[in-house]
């Protein structure tokens, strides 16, 4: 197995390289970490319903808190002026570039220092390998991508990278000869999810990824797509396997059949900018004398950012070269996937190790944001759905998915497999064959965005599913109750869900709820309005088979709680969860909640190796014989695992410190002696007030626990870090004479006010890499209903009313769900109805977009006041929390193409759908 971006001590080793990371410490005067700090529990408590958040103070009362905040004079340490950087890209993909009119920025406009790919040739530079390509279109080269950085520019002074900054503007600065035409380079990835269920629900399946694995054509044809069939020159015998039983499917679809309803459409879904807030930015500052980089970034991924800025420079040469970097992380102002394995990481370093000894800022403005940041993969799909007339049950389903990836691979080839193997929603069809490949493209790079390709493929579903129940003249609702998904039913890959599957419980809320029940009686379909009612349920994965947090809780002799996470905040609650969460454990808000942490756990002494997506069993069994060894450290943050994976194991340390902190405390001051069968009853106790309560028990307060617990050497302090594959790591631990057994691979603890100490594993089961086939096995559903009312002069649409309902396990923090959900509802009106970039030269590519012209929803496009949102109470009291964040977004799309049928009888199969649109089919 060849070395993994993962191995981050072999990295830093090989370079030489010491990295720090941590929290962003300092904001001036006071101290970052007091923006987390509330401000008396008995005033702000978020636990309580319509208290707030961690957060919310610092926010709204404007404190620094995201990248963007900073500048040199903000950093303890740093020298006091700030200087200022401009990524110049190329507007052109198709012409070769010569070089830069440099000529136009003399005199007070002449920049300090100008960096391309001749000075990181120079430099010795290397290019992480997630992110391979030119960091600098090199001069006689055509840029692989519009957008595509060419250099970039130092200003000493302010005044003049502000000048050059709207100087470079008009598109002419960047100077290209010779047309080649776009590079052509291989596809980022192709696949195929072929599934051909048993005679029955009980019996194992005839074939499916579960069983066989994941597989890919060997492309040996001349030919810009994959060969997908299976008498393809060189094919591997998997992939052969996978293919004949495809194109048996596909036949079966295709043959002359009056009792099956087939249906074969196309659907084409639209580039769009994830629209954060808070362009990207970064500020460095490269001590060249002492051989220090700083660094103040906003990510969602700061474990990986720091590992790619040691790989940059790992090789590079005197005195470029740094002997420490010191990553500090700021709160991220939105993300939305697209800061995650961000590239423009590795140009704020750059920035200033070529200008050492001067604080260097780079930081996007929405142009330069529209035109280098991650973009959502337009998605051109072909379904075929085949229904049984007889029964209204779904037979067979096959669809061909190409995405344009753009001009750097990005998670091009992740999303083209979620896309994929979410492409049957909340459906149970015994036949799927779904092939799937990303392409290279000149467009500006696709990644990671919310709905990660299942909104694309869901929304394709959805409509096709209104289509099909009107062709069958069923109810829409009936007809998905029909084929959903139970508990138990197997997955598109095989594997059935382990977690709650509420899809029919979601239907029936649809099916009652007024806007439902009305929709024949308020539906119009000629005059100057047109009115239509639109449904939708989908489900969306949460995780990523390969996630993992650390988490470190604290507690002092007073009883004040610190907690400690390595996700990041950005705008997820991340902060609030985490307090709520921990409070379960040990009966209080949290007085110190710091997230974006990845610099508090050297105690447990982690090392991992391998790729956790495809290491083999015996691998993974041979290096988790060393009980420090985990299969990942530390993951990226996206608001769907914030809930489920990164207040995870700072829920198992708060635990830890309850069992053998807490609860040893209590017994001592109950005066329970150890041979009484009640000190096996911890699971008895309940949190009241504050107050620990056992029956016929005098309550506890925390203080007097936590005091105790401090005086008489019991645990007061847990590190844990968590590894999950769809099934959390378990381990045993020798901990006071028994083992401990937790979802948890590696713990540290803390007796009395003593240091913390790990402990080694006694056992360990990690989850078993054939998991790694599995497409989901989490899962959250979300169904959606809105009426929307048309004028047919103008094709204006407005949404008259909506209803969203889903279920996400237990809401740590309410409020902020409910915030997501209705942040999830307007991003799914935008991209329904507005936004959408174009792919190539007229494009974001070019540095001409900002909001003047591309259209977000805002208020007006939104029901304010008639948009209702339901939260699906948890199941048990102890359900885990789900994540949610994506699909509460999903079927708000297809809901209103299925309402814009509903009013107007025309299917519209592409994004956006807009009013110059409505008003062509209604004229």
């Amino acid at each position: 197995m060849g070395p993994s971006r993962r191995e981050f001590v072999k990295w830093l080793s090989a370079g030489g390289i010491s990295v720090s990371l941590s929290h962003l410490a300092l904001a001036k005067e006071a101290p970052f970490a007091t923006h987390e700090t509330l401000p008396g529990r008995g005033n702000f408590n978020p636990a309580a319903k319509g208290a707030g958040r961690v957060d919310g103070v610092a926010k709204v009362t404007g404190a620094k808190l995201y990248a963007s905040d900073f500048r040199a004079n903000d950093m303890p340490g740093w020298p006091a002026t700030t200087s200022h950087a401009i990524l110049v890209r190329a507007n052109d993909a198709t012409h070769v570039y010569t070089g830069m009119d440099l000529a136009r920025l003399s005199g007070a406009l002449k920049p300090s220092v100008v960096v391309t790919s001749a000075d990181l040739d120079r430099i010795g530079t290397q290019v992480p390998e997630f992110y391979k390509g030119d960091l600098f279109c090199p001069v006689g080269k055509t840029p692989i991508y519009l957008g595509q950085p060419v250099a970039l520019l130092i200003f000493e002074r302010f005044d003049a990278f502000d000048q050059a900054r709207l100087a470079l503007r008009d598109g002419s600065f960047v100077k290209f000869g010779e047309e080649t035409g776009p590079v052509i380079m291989p596809d980022y990835g192709a696949y195929r999810f072929t599934r051909v269920a048993g005679a029955s629900p009980e019996q194992p399946d005839v074939y499916s990824p579960i069983q066989a694995g994941w597989v890919s054509p060997k492309k040996v044809q001349n030919a810009a797509l994959p060969v997908w069939s299976p008498l393809a020159k060189e094919m591997p015998p998997d992939y052969a396997k996978a293919a004949k039983h495809g194109d048996q499917i596909r036949a079966e679809l295709a043959a002359d059949n009056a009792s099956v309803l087939v249906l074969d459409r196309e659907f084409e879904t639209q580039s769009v900018d994830p629209m954060f807030l808070e362009p990207e930015s970064g500020l460095a500052w490269y001590d060249g004398k002492a051989g220090n980089l700083e660094l103040v970034l906003g990510v969602q991924s700061p474990y990986e950012a720091a590992e790619s800025l040691a790989h940059l420079l790992a090789k590079a040469r005197a005195p470029y070269k740094p002997a420490h970097i010191n990553a500090q992380f700021a709160h991220v102002g939105g993300g939305f996937g697209g800061r995650d394995h961000t590239p423009f990481i590795l140009y704020v370093a750059l920035a200033a190790v070529c200008f050492p000894g001067k604080p260097v800022r780079l930081a996007h403005d929405r142009y330069q944001q529209f035109q280098g940041g991650i973009k959502r993969h337009p998605i051109k799909m072909r379904s075929r759905i085949g229904i049984d007339r007889a029964t209204g049950r779904i037979k067979a389903f096959a669809a061909d998915h190409v995405l344009d990836g753009g001009g750097l691979a990005n998670f091009s080839a992740n999303v083209a497999v979620v896309a994929a193997t979410g492409a049957i929603g909340i459906y149970d069809i015994p036949k799927v064959d779904v092939t799937t490949v990303a392409m290279h493209s000149r467009g500006v790079t696709a990644g990671s965005m919310r709905g990660y390709g299942t909104l694309q493929t869901m929304t394709a579903l959805e409509v096709l599913i209104d289509e099909a129940a009107a062709e069958l003249k069923l109810d829409p609702i009936d007809f998905r109750r029909r084929n959903a998904l139970t508990q138990n039913g197997r997955t598109m890959t095989g594997n059935p869900y382990i977690v709650s599957v509420r899809t029919p419980e979601i239907l029936d809320k649809l099916e009652k709820h007024p806007i439902w029940q009305q929709r024949a009686q308020l539906k119009q379909t000629s005059g100057d309005r047109l009115v239509g009612t639109g449904v939708a349920c989908v489900t969306k994965d949460y995780g990523s088979g390969a996630d993992c947090s650390l988490g470190r809780v604290e507690l002092t002799p007073d009883g004040r709680i610190a907690i400690f996470c390595d996700h990041v905040e950005m705008g997820n609650g991340i902060g609030t969860a985490l307090a709520n969460r921990v409070a379960g454990h040990l009966g209080a808000i949290a007085d110190e909640v710091s997230v974006a942490r990845v610099d508090s756990y050297d105690v447990l002494g982690l090392v991992t190796s391998g790729d956790p997506y495809t290491m083999d069993q015996k691998t993974q069994d041979a290096a988790a014989r060393n009980p420090r060894w985990v299969p990942s450290i530390s993951s990226a943050t996206s608001a769907s695992i914030g809930a489920h994976v990164g207040t995870h194991s700072a829920s198992e340390a708060a635990r830890v410190i309850f069992r053998f902190g807490l609860w040893p405390a209590a017994l001592e001051l109950w005066h329970i002696p150890k041979t009484d069968p009640r000190t096996k009853q911890w699971a008895n106790v309940r949190w009241q007030n504050g107050q620990l309560v056992m029956d016929n028990l005098a309550p506890l307060a925390l203080p007097v626990l936590a005091a105790t617990a401090h005086a008489r050497g019991f645990v007061t302090g847990a590190v844990a870090h968590s590894f999950s594959r769809w099934a959390w790591s378990r381990a045993r631990f020798p901990l006071f004479g028994e083992q401990y057994r937790a979802e948890i691979d590696a713990l540290a603890i803390r007796k009395g006010n003593g240091k913390f100490e790990r402990i080694n594993r006694t056992s360990v089961k990690f989850p078993p890499t054939d998991n790694n086939r599995i497409g989901t096995a989490y899962t959250s559903m979300c169904g959606t209903l809105v009426r929307v009312e048309i004028e047919r002069a103008s094709g204006a649409l407005r949404i008259a009313k909506a209803y969203s309902v889903f279920e996400c396990g237990t809401a740590l923090v309410p409020e902020a769900v409910m915030g997501q959900s209705h942040g999830g509802f307007a991003m799914g009106v935008g991209y329904a109805l507005l936004e959408s970039l174009p792919p190539f030269e007229g494009g974001p590519g070019n540095g001409e977009w900002n909001l003047g012209r591309y259209l977000v929803a805002r208020g007006s496009d939104l029901p304010l006041r008639d948009l209702q949102i339901e939260m699906l109470k948890p199941l048990t009291p102890d359900e885990a929390p789900k994540g949610m964040a994506e699909v509460v977004m999903i079927p708000i799309v297809p809901a209103l193409i299925n309402a814009i049928f509903d009013a107007t009888g025309h299917r519209f199969r592409a994004l956006p759908v807009t009013a110059s649109l409505l008003k062509g089919v209604l004229a």
